[in-house]
């Protein structure tokens, strides 16, 4: 099995080389989170990365990137993404779980194992580091239009120049476009990017629109009281209609509250077989989450707007298309910072605790 799962993971890895909003990205987003969280999920976060990531989601983002193609580790490739089997061009976007990730391994499903495991504490403190720092990096992946579009695989064999370089469109958006932005306009300091989002979140232009992007929010009882109340949810073929980012997250907290009690089987299996505890759960076991979903639908309809307006020859970094994509890519990341901090929230403190 592990010989298996290891080979189908360096066939997507091969399909797939770029890696979502690069490193300025991904800190960017930590960053917007760390601001965000309530004492709980805070204390959490500070105790489980340490010294090594300086207690900060900003430091710990790219760890998912950095290990992906190392020995142990290829199987977590495909997680990054999931492949939107759309027509963009047509100006037909979707995205669908059972369409696209039908064999559960993607991103949707990576975000619903990785939020039972942070909860779970039977597992050692390292195991549930390794789970807070896929949080940290999927949360973060979801955000990116070309890391839920299958077209031309996700944009990699479409080519580009950035500010006169030779690239192609993924590695444009991942990387390029934000990049010169950060440098032309925050000293190349990510931390100074960081701040400005959060401004705008707090008293700028995103203050307005913040509340919506937890719209499937609901604040009730702390997450340790809702154990005793709940399921373990519908089955993986359910429809979850407007479930509420507490929702999701409190059904797999009762999952890992399972797991805890030794009341599910697969976790021992997979570890055996995995060789690295809870790696990879089985995709029957998983519980169709509601919210990532629907992140995953707003980042892909930015191909049918703003990622596939290029020209040919354009260079996408010193045109109309640079002044088009820099406000989706700085929205984008401002809001998959708040809902992450939104996420670790409901996980640690009970609710969103946030406007």
């Amino acid at each position: 099995m592990l010989s298996v799962i290891t080979t189908l993971s360096v066939v997507a890895l091969a399909a797939r080389p770029a890696a979502a909003w690069g490193a300025l990205g991904h800190e960017a987003v930590g960053y917007v989170a760390q601001e965000f969280l309530a004492p709980e999920a805070l204390a959490f976060v500070q105790s489980s990365l340490g010294s090594t990531y300086n207690e900060s989601l900003g430091a710990a983002a790219t760890w998912a990137d950095s290990i992906k193609y190392t020995k142990g580790y290829t199987w977590s490739s495909p997680l990054h993404f999931v492949d939107a089997e759309d027509s963009p061009l047509s100006g037909s976007c979707s995205v669908s779980e059972t369409r696209d990730c039908g064999d559960g391994d993607c991103i949707l499903t990576a975000i619903a194992n990785y939020t039972t495991r942070v909860a779970q504490t039977s597992l050692s403190k390292a195991q549930r580091q390794e789970a807070l720092k896929f949080l940290d990096h999927f949360l973060g992946d979801i955000g990116q239009p070309l890391h839920v579009e299958a077209y031309e695989v996700g944009g990699n064999d479409i080519d580009a120049t950035c500010s006169g370089k030779s690239t192609n469109l993924h590695s444009a958006w991942d990387t390029g476009i934000l990049s010169k932005n950060i440098d032309d306009n925050y000293a190349n300091d990510v931390q100074t990017y960081a701040s400005s989002l959060i401004s705008k979140i707090k008293s700028g232009s995103y203050k307005s629109l913040a509340s919506g992007w937890l719209a499937c929010t609901s604040t009730t009882k702390p997450a340790a009281k809702r154990f005793l109340h709940l399921d373990l949810g519908p089955s993986p073929n359910a429809d979850l209609g407007s479930a509420s980012l507490e929702d999701d997250v409190t059904r797999l907290l009762a999952r890992a509250a399972s797991l805890d009690a030794g009341f599910d089987e697969w976790d021992a299996e997979a570890d055996s077989l995995v060789g690295l505890v809870g790696a990879k759960a089985p995709a029957a076991t998983i519980t169709p989450l509601a919210c990532p979903l629907v992140w995953a639908k707003e980042s892909n309809a930015y191909g049918c707007s703003v990622v596939f307006s290029y020209t040919s020859g354009e260079d996408l970094c010193t045109s109309s298309y640079y002044t088009k994509a820099v406000p989706v890519i700085d929205l984008q990341i401002a809001k998959q910072g708040y809902r992450l901090a939104a996420w670790l929230n409901v996980i640690f403190d009970g609710d969103a605790n946030l406007p």
